[in-house]
């Protein structure tokens, strides 16, 4: 692929990330990117075989920004349950201001396709959650606790995003929201 043609297949994935953060999943017709991108309306078909695989594309931008999002936050912070709050507080952060895109990144049909390898994206990230509930809490089977908690996080993210949870607690505080999940699974925090 020459540079030009590189070029081009990113301005497409960028004009798709930039289009799913502004009007939603439901905006990311081939058409439509190709319209913004200045190209002929059957150019994607040269770089994205598939609609599934221009998808795939931009869905791996969102993973790779939630990975950087989730590690640094989970870096910064003092020891495992510190760490496990702040990317459990980074992931809803993600979930609630990129709502598009997470939406885009959790499709059933994109990350069972295994076009561009979306759930060696997701996975790390399960991984890392997984090994900070096994060290807050050892006395438990981490894979399913984290199973769990990140089931419940997903879950706040998505009643959040559509303004259905604030409604049934009675609260705009998401931080709160995501401390009495951490709660549930992780017990009281002692520190």
């Amino acid at each position: 692929m020459s540079e030009s043609e590189a070029g081009l297949r990113e301005r497409l994935v960028d004009v798709g990330v930039e289009l799913v953060a502004a009007e939603g999943v439901q905006a990311l017709t081939l058409r439509e990117i190709a319209r913004r991108a200045g190209v002929s309306h059957g150019a994607p078909r040269r770089y994205f075989p598939t609609h599934l695989e221009l998808l795939s594309a931009i869905a791996r931008r969102g993973f790779v920004e939630l990975a950087d999002r989730a590690t640094r936050a989970a870096d910064d912070n003092g020891g495992p349950r510190a760490r496990l709050a702040a990317l459990a507080h980074a992931y809803l952060r993600f979930a609630v201001e990129r709502r598009g895109m997470y939406e885009l990144m959790f499709r059933h049909d994109l990350l069972k396709s295994g076009h561009l390898g979306l759930r060696d994206h997701s996975l790390p990230l399960f991984g890392r959650l997984v090994e900070l509930v096994g060290r807050v809490r050892p006395d438990v089977d981490a894979r399913l606790v984290g199973g769990a908690l990140w089931a419940n996080l997903h879950g706040v993210g998505q009643l959040w995003g559509w303004g259905s949870l604030q409604l049934a607690v009675g609260t705009q505080d998401f931080d709160r929201m995501v401390d009495a999940v951490l709660v549930v699974y992780l017990g009281p925090d002692e520190t």
